[in-house]
């Protein structure tokens, strides 16, 4: 059973920094993707980023794209997600998911999921 723990979240002030830390365990192979999301109040789960262990191909949203940089130590099976220029809107639950294959921007087609980190960006 792959297990995903999030640690890295916290209280940050507008224009700041956090980097987030996703820890793999179990049966994580190199053909595994490994994306994070966030949940804000009141909102839907969007896609962040992600990144294929394989190729190390990385994907980001629009929204975060010049900020955040995503990458993975896979001698640690840790991905991390490099958080720059925080705004107040970036406030959420991020989660770390993983799927079998090639990465995927939608939450419904991964298969792992860990229990979120709050990230709070005050203005």
């Amino acid at each position: 059973q792959v297990q995903l723990v999030e640690s890295g979240g916290g209280l940050v002030q507008a224009g700041g920094s956090l980097r987030l830390s996703c820890a793999a365990s179990g049966p994580t192979g190199s053909n595994f993707g490994i994306g994070w999301f966030r949940q804000a109040p009141g909102k839907e789960r969007e896609f962040v980023s992600a990144i294929s262990r394989r190729g190390g191909m990385t994907f980001y949203a629009d929204s975060v794209q010049g900020r955040f940089t995503i990458s993975s130590e896979n001698a640690k099976n840790t991905v991390y997600l490099q958080m720059d220029s925080l705004k107040p809107e970036d406030t959420a639950v991020y989660y770390c998911a993983a799927r079998a294959g090639s990465v995927r921007t939608t939450s419904n087609e991964y298969d792992y999921w860990g229990q979120g980190t709050r990230v709070t960006v005050s203005s």
